[in-house]
């Protein structure tokens, strides 16, 4: 079993920065793929990026040059940084842990594909 907790949810301001913070703890060897997924109201969890344990990341088209995914094994911990945040990504971050295989070129995280999950952190973005 792997647990996570995520953190760093704000409220900010149309263009604002934040950066995600999720710790891993438990038997965290089961996992070898991370996630960040956003679930804004009405609709379906998202997801944002994935990072792998060799270090490979893959992103959403929709977040590519504004999201950066990083992971700190030392710590368990990974994050997400986010730039020129907008309104209509406020919603709830969730970080989430699985194991997979090496990803394509254009994968982006699904949900169906991780099996460990955290209670997710808010991110209000005003305009």
């Amino acid at each position: 079993q792997v647990e996570l907790k995520e953190s760093g949810g704000v409220s900010v301001q149309a263009g604002g920065s934040l950066t995600l913070s999720c710790v891993a703890s438990g038997n965290t060897v089961m996992a070898n793929c991370l996630g960040w997924f956003r679930q804004t109201p009405g609709k379906e969890r998202e997801g944002l990026a994935g990072i792998y344990t060799t270090g490979e990341r893959r992103y959403a088209e929709s977040v590519k040059g504004r999201f950066t995914i990083s992971h700190d094994p030392a710590k368990d911990t990974v994050y997400l940084q986010i730039t020129d945040l907008k309104p209509e990504e406020t919603g709830t971050y969730y970080c989430a842990a699985g194991r997979r295989h090496s990803p394509s070129m254009n994968w982006v995280p699904a949900v169906r594909e991780f099996s460990y999950w955290g209670q997710g952190t808010q991110v209000t973005v005003s305009s």
